[in-house]
């Protein structure tokens, strides 16, 4: 039966994309950004920023919510300020960006730019002509700037204000990756000529803080138990200060609570929404490994499976892993690494999290890698499966220690 009962009031609050009127804890940030951006409203072009910091630091949340403010400020005293955001995770080619930017300016009589097709200099000339028509200051938001494939993007925007004579444009780029700038062309470091801004990681107390702020707005009272918040907290303080982490923990463990039909969010949700979320990570990585290191995992699956059946309770080797990986890439009819590349693969593997491979010695005999699976063998099979090269490959079973029938 489903039931209208449980313990949110607000779900979309413990979003990370949700956006409070107040952001605890980056008031510096916020006045900074503000004072670098308040040109626009003076029809003046404010400089270029990039702002820099770690995963869930607030730099989107900032920079949303001060443009908010420009939008707001600008209707109010009759200056024209347009505020564009695009994620270059999703939009990262030249042509991409153009295109939707160009688009932000359609109305119902204007044609929309298509996903594909127009040659760049023709969707760049009609953004050309789409922003003099606007005219005023646009400010353009790059989050995830570092996933731009190649410099034109930026090279294009940094200088198309020599070009325009009725509109100003300026640039707020946003990364993880500190030395991003460092290795970009230097023409467009020149003409990028950008301010610099980095967020710090939040602290454990400055995360309690943002939770609590949520927690009023998303729980019905009484809800939630007092240590909560400080270990949800305490947690992602450990990851970097990352306040998205924070939220997705004490989210999940909500969800649990209310599927336990619990009147009430505890430790031991926490618990169990902190293994939820880390099995659910090495799952996302595992869909996007590349075609040999799946194959190497999938190699590993089979002789755990093998060694499971004969209750063989012996370490799985990188020489035995070899072995079944040659049959593997034979059948899947992909070239085929040496065992030194395996070796580097398996250890890649143990590094994000979806194996342990412990080194081990052998005496006389040299040293070889205990190599374990480190979440469930059956929900990493199931992943690898999505491929229907690799359902095909994982029927096959190892026979003694190393070949496939």
């Amino acid at each position: 039966m489903l039931s209208r009962d449980g313990l949110f009031i607000n779900r979309e609050a413990m979003r990370p994309t949700y956006m409070p009127d107040i952001l605890p804890h980056r008031e510096k940030e916020i006045n900074n950004l503000a004072n670098i951006l308040v040109p626009a409203l003076r029809n003046e072009t404010p400089s270029n920023v990039f702002i820099y910091g770690k995963t869930g630091t607030g730099k989107t949340a900032v920079t949303k919510l001060v443009g908010k403010e420009l939008l707001e400020k600008g209707k109010q005293i009759n200056k024209k300020v347009n505020f564009i955001y695009i994620n270059c995770e999703i939009v990262d080619t030249h042509y991409r960006v153009l295109q939707n930017i160009a688009n932000h300016f359609i109305n119902e009589w204007s044609e929309r730019i298509p996903f594909t097709g127009w040659p760049t200099d023709e969707v760049y000339s009609k953004l050309k002509k789409m922003m003099e028509k606007e005219g005023g200051v646009i400010v353009i938001i790059l989050d995830e700037v570092d996933k731009l494939k190649g410099d034109e993007a930026l090279y294009t925007l940094s200088r198309i204000n020599t070009e325009l004579t009725g509109a100003k444009v300026s640039i707020v780029g946003l990364s993880n990756d500190l030395k991003y700038t460092e290795f970009l062309d230097p023409r467009v470091k020149s003409s990028l000529g950008e301010e610099n801004m980095i967020f710090p990681p939040y602290d454990a107390g400055e995360l309690q803080d943002i939770l609590k702020q949520r927690v009023e707005i998303a729980f019905k009272p009484d809800s939630i138990d007092s240590d909560v918040v400080p270990l949800c907290s305490a947690l992602a303080a450990q990851e970097h200060g990352d306040a998205r982490r924070a939220l997705d923990l004490l989210r999940m463990s909500a969800e649990l609570a209310e599927r336990s039909k619990s009147p009430r969010i505890t430790k031991k949700h926490v618990r169990l929404a902190q293994n939820k979320i880390e099995i659910d990570r090495i799952l996302e990585v595992i869909r996007t490994l590349p075609t040999q290191s799946k194959l190497i995992l999938l190699a590993i699956l089979l002789q755990e499976q093998h060694n499971k059946k004969t209750s063989a309770n012996v370490a799985i080797t990188t020489g035995e892993v070899y072995e079944i990986y040659k049959n593997l890439s034979k059948k899947a009819r992909t070239d085929k690494i040496s065992q030194r590349r395996v070796a580097d693969l398996i250890s890649e593997l143990d590094m994000l999290g979806v194996i342990t491979a412990r080194v081990i010695s052998k005496g006389r005999y040299g040293r070889t890698r205990d190599i374990k699976v480190s979440s469930s063998l059956e929900e990493i099979l199931d992943i690898l499966k999505e491929d229907e090269v690799f359902e095909e490959l994982s029927n096959y079973k190892v026979q003694g220690q190393t070949r496939l029938l």
